[in-house]
């Protein structure tokens, strides 16, 4: 029996709770077992009605489209789970090995060739500067194979483990689910390495069926692409093997099933064709990759018609180029996001409430008394958020140093995100321990998940508390960052004191920032106790409620609150 997950866009690394434990990947010989754990943890998509409740979001930047040359991926891992962060060291296995897959339970569902050599993977990004991200698009869902062997995030692991560039990973993930069987809804996965980002779309074929049906697209260079729960990738290039690659069977597939016309004048989708969209989906999905887009090309002015469901808007391209190059922090900043300055601010509104908050809690939607359904924005930045990295691949730097997951746990707009380099072998241990079962000041979500959450009394004004702790670390970390290199490159010919540099400087960032935010979170609860805003300590001040909000008040409770004639004399302090 597998866990249920709220909200799942689970990925290799993360560890939900509520558990049994996590399955055990096997080293296996005909003499033997040998044990060796992996860092994938499992976890089960849930569908709630009324659509499904996957999430996540992806940006992917080319070479040519950031400031430093990086290839840069981004990864919002969304659900009701604990992470907890692992580093998974490179391995060689004996000729007969066999990497078992096991259930959540335990239970062994099959197993597969160990391959002879494994590569070390810190989360989601290899020894040698692979990254792999995704969102599920769930598409049609009589496709799903529960007689597959693998999962998605199974795929991920794996390939990180086996693979050195994008294209190998695709080859590596295609081909172990034409061989194992593809256990998965639909999914969309970010592959990027020094030189090149994809995108990989997958879905199954049915139960019984085998392999499963995909495509795959270079992002071009100079170009940004973006995806967030639905396929992105519609009509594509048939002959253009450097550019796009796809299982030969995708389309007749689809119209073996009805759900393409050969003879209909119109070339083959594969959005079309296996994820239908409904306008509560475009609401859902289309908003983010709108939002991503308009950020950073305001010049094309994108209209909203398509997230909207407009009738006939088309759908927004599957790449765009930014009007500026970007930075590191500039794609930080395009990942933190609730549509501030549009009119789907959630910042915002009554259903804000008096302080802004930007946060709606689940279920989504909900019928009003006449029947019609209605439904909460779904933000790029979002309270549940598991983790979030920013992925850098740089070509120019060798791989322990070129190689950064900048990490973070919890909402991204209330995370702080630090370095890890491809070079280590540790994480820090406070992002490494924790469970939903038990609070804890020792688990840096915990920590940052309180901070969070405690901001909702006070949003307007917590948050910017938040953002100037946050900033001053994030701009002190981005700005140490080419000096700590240049220490690094010094090293580079002494591996394992490179290796032990860069472990002892990422961890220690990752300690720091949760230490930070401990201190952070004691600072918020003293400022803003009982309602009041201490700006110096000791001395309270009654701040009250903006004015927008007391209108609305106003507006809903006509007289409720009003004072009779005489009473128009206000006296600011009341005795208690």
């Amino acid at each position: 029996m597998e866990p249920r997950v709220h909200d799942a866009g689970a990925a290799a690394g993360v560890r939900p709770d509520p558990r049994p434990g996590p399955p055990d990947y096997r080293n296996s010989t005909g003499k033997g077992t040998a044990v060796t754990r992996s860092f994938v943890s499992v976890l089960i998509v849930l569908a709630l009605a009324p659509a499904p409740a996957s999430a996540c979001t992806n940006l992917l930047v080319t070479r040519g489209a950031s400031v430093d040359g990086s290839v840069m991926i981004t990864y919002t891992c969304d659900g009701e789970f604990h992470p907890r962060l692992s580093h998974t060291p490179a391995a060689d296995h004996a000729p007969d090995a066999m990497l078992e897959i096991r259930d959540w339970s335990g239970e062994l569902r099959g197993a597969i060739p160990q391959a002879p050599h494994t590569y070390a993977v810190t989360r989601l990004q290899n020894e040698h500067q692979l990254v792999i991200a995704e969102t599920t698009f769930d598409g049609r869902p009589e496709l799903r194979n529960p007689d597959g062997l693998l999962h998605y995030w199974e795929l991920m692991t794996i390939t990180l483990q086996r693979a050195r560039t994008a294209r190998e990973a695709i080859a590596v993930m295609t081909g172990l689910v034409a061989e194992h069987g593809y256990r998965s809804t639909g999914e969309s996965f970010s592959l990027g390495d020094t030189d090149e980002a994809w995108i990989l779309e997958m879905i199954g074929t049915g139960p019984g069926g085998d392999g499963a049906l995909w495509v795959a697209r270079r992002v071009p260079d100079g170009m940004i692409s973006a995806h967030a729960n639905m396929a992105r990738i519609g009509v594509f290039p048939l002959d253009d093997p450097e550019n796009c690659l796809y299982e030969p069977r995708v389309a007749d597939f689809a119209a073996e099933r009805g759900w393409y016309d050969p003879e209909g004048g119109e070339p083959f989708s594969f959005r079309k064709a296996y994820a239908p969209v409904t306008p509560q989906t475009l609401r859902y999905t289309a908003t983010r990759v709108w939002s991503l887009f308009r950020r950073a090309a305001p010049s094309l002015d994108l209209s909203p018609d398509f997230h909207r469901a407009a009738p006939g808007a088309e759908p927004y391209p599957l790449w765009i180029r930014p009007d500026e190059k970007l930075d590191l922090a500039d794609v930080i900043a395009l990942m933190r996001d609730h549509y501030e300055g549009t009119p789907f601010d959630m910042t915002t509104g009554v259903d804000a409430g008096p302080f802004g908050s930007p946060n709606r809690w689940r279920p989504m939607t909900w019928r009003d008394d006449g029947g019609a359904v209605h439904s909460w924005e779904r933000p790029i930045s979002t309270q549940q958020t598991g983790f979030s990295f920013v992925a850098q691949c740089r070509g120019r730097l060798p791989d322990p140093i070129g190689g950064v997951l900048w990490y973070g746990v919890d909402d991204t707009y209330t995370t702080c995100y630090f370095p890890l380099y491809c070079g280590v072998d540790d994480v820090p241990s406070s992002f490494a321990v924790g469970s939903l079962d038990e609070f804890s000041w020792d688990s840096a979500w915990w920590v940052f998940n309180f901070v969070a959450n405690f901001a909702n009394l006070k949003y307007s004004h917590m948050i910017r508390d938040i953002q100037a702790v946050r900033s001053g670390l994030e701009d002190e970390m981005i700005a140490r960052q080419p000096a700590v290199e240049q220490a690094a490159l010094a090293l580079a010919d002494d591996r394992e004191r490179l290796r032990r540099y860069l472990t002892d400087y990422s961890v220690s960032c990752g300690e720091t920032v949760t230490r930070r935010w401990l201190r952070l979170g004691e600072d918020l609860i003293r400022k803003y106790n009982d309602g009041y805003v201490q700006r110096e300590p000791g001395r309270a001040e009654e701040v009250g409620y903006p004015r927008a909000w007391l209108r609305d008040v106003e507006a809903l409770r006509p007289g409720r609150f009003m004072l009779p004639a005489g009473g128009d004399t206000i006296q600011t302090v009341l005795p208690y």
